[in-house]
């Protein structure tokens, strides 16, 4: 079974840098891929991207020691375990507000009796390799998003579901629900407070979590914060910015 690099990080407690792929594409997937981030995650919700070309890409991650990430649309388990079978090693869920919403993103993800996931890993075994059956429960990885004041209210009931193993905190829609600015990086002073305050919960409850950030200045403060999972910008983010670094000194000069 090929490594999950995830877990082994975490087992040391060091932080996974985690690179975001929002563009349909697999040479620029392959690309990110071997420049060396820990983790690089598929975008589903808010990318530009559909399944199949979810597939290329993450074949093209393949080709480098990148642990394949999926951000998936929503809680739905269709989409989970196509995503699982397609070889990603941890799936992200957006708007988790439950333990119920929780405990069944953990379902989806595993094989019985831990879980009700279908089996069929069409190509996570080629990934993995042929022991993929044997260890799939014990090696891809559950995020449950907290983005909502509601799920910030139970979150204590979410981050005691079992076999949740992290969670991972979109700081936009959170700043939205709390009546806020809906940054990434310079939040308003009660979602720096809420964010604080994941961290030491999920720390006490022995869950990960991750965090989607613009800046690797913020990146590193939160993982000072005890933040583990950190996202720093996205491939069409980094495309825009060195873009545009070029033209401004072309144009100063």
């Amino acid at each position: 079974m090929r490594e999950n690099k995830l877990r082994t990080l975490w087992q040391a407690d060091q932080a996974v840098v985690n690179g975001w792929l929002a563009i349909p594409n697999s040479f620029s997937a392959e690309v990110m891929a071997h420049q060396g981030w820990d983790s690089l995650t598929i975008d589903l919700q808010h990318g530009v991207i559909d399944y199949a070309q979810m597939v290329t890409m993450l074949q093209a991650i393949s080709t480098t020691a990148t642990v394949p990430v999926v951000r998936v649309p929503w809680l739905e388990p269709g989409i989970i375990m196509k995503t699982l079978d397609a070889g990603a090693y941890g799936v992200i869920c957006p708007m988790v507000n439950s333990r119920d919403e929780a405990a069944r993103l953990v379902s989806y993800t595993r094989y019985a009796p831990r879980g009700v996931r279908s089996f069929g890993p069409v190509r996570a075994m080629y990934y993995s390799g042929p022991d993929y059956p044997e260890h799939a429960n014990d090696t891809v990885v559950a995020f449950a998003m907290i983005e909502t004041r509601q799920a910030l209210d139970r979150l204590d009931d979410i981050l005691s579901v079992e076999g949740l193993d992290a969670v991972y905190i979109g700081p936009s829609d959170l700043s939205l629900s709390m009546g806020c600015r809906p940054v990434f990086d310079e939040v308003d002073a009660p979602v720096a407070q809420a964010i604080a305050h994941i961290a030491e919960r999920a720390r006490a409850h022995g869950v990960q979590c991750g965090i989607h950030n613009g800046l690797t200045s913020v990146a590193l403060a939160r993982r000072d914060l005890g933040y583990r999972f950190l996202t720093v910008s996205s491939d069409a983010r980094l495309i825009a910015a060195g873009a545009q670094q070029v033209l401004g000194a072309m144009r100063a000069g």
